[in-house]
């Protein structure tokens, strides 16, 4: 186990590897291995840099940021200007209709709401809006659809199989819990593992996979 103090030192050294991350903007304290963020940043996609990169360090148990997005100049843009920014945004990359993702925008902080039919839809919209110009935070409020059973779940993964003659999906065992999906059972390589975990994210309403599938020997 790490010492607080060693655990510093790599967060620090983690925060400095990272390009898109000012180390010398950003202060690390560590007390019984949870690790404080401290600072100000000139955008918030230096705040979530500096957050994906601290998680990233083994034996960090909690994080607590407390980094300021300080804006400069040009940087500072109305509510109005963001949030019509954003829609168009979510316009362009996305391809489900406009109305499935409502934005709401205030003193820079943009909150999204709305029902979505996939997870990587959720990372997606988070992921179009986080780096605008003059946003201070995203707070991602939308929600996965939750209509699935692991019937529906065990066709997808039984059709995807099929399609390249591989694992019979009969050896594939699955659980549904609220729209979170537990495999287990046995293939016979990782791409067959990979495929049947893609599958099923690809399945309307999954939130989550837990995948304990096994390769055979």
């Amino acid at each position: 186990m790490k010492t607080d103090l060693q655990l510093q030192s790599d967060v620090m050294a983690e925060l400095k590897w990272d390009n898109s991350v000012n180390a010398n903007r950003i202060g690390v304290e560590v007390s019984d291995g949870v690790v404080t963020l401290s600072g100000h940043v000139d955008n918030y996609s230096q705040k979530w840099s500096a957050e994906r990169a601290a998680q990233k360090v083994c034996g960090v148990k909690a994080l607590a940021v407390e980094i300021d997005v300080v804006l400069q100049g040009a940087s500072v843009r109305s509510d109005t200007d963001i949030a019509r920014t954003a829609e168009n945004v979510l316009e362009w990359t996305t391809n489900w209709p406009r109305n499935h993702v409502k934005v709401m925008v205030e003193s820079g902080w943009v909150t999204l709401s709305g029902k979505l039919d996939f997870e990587y839809q959720r990372e997606l919209v988070s992921s179009a809006v986080r780096h605008l110009m003059g946003v201070t935070g995203v707070s991602n409020q939308t929600t996965v659809k939750q209509e699935i059973s692991a019937v529906n779940v065990k066709d997808v993964i039984q059709a995807a199989l099929k399609r390249r003659a591989l694992t019979d999906a009969d050896e594939i065992m699955v659980t549904v819990d609220a729209g979170k999906v537990t495999l287990s059972g046995v293939v016979n390589s990782w791409s067959e593992r990979n495929m049947v975990t893609e599958s099923v994210w690809n399945t309307v309403g999954v939130t989550d996979v837990n995948d304990n599938i096994s390769i055979a020997n």
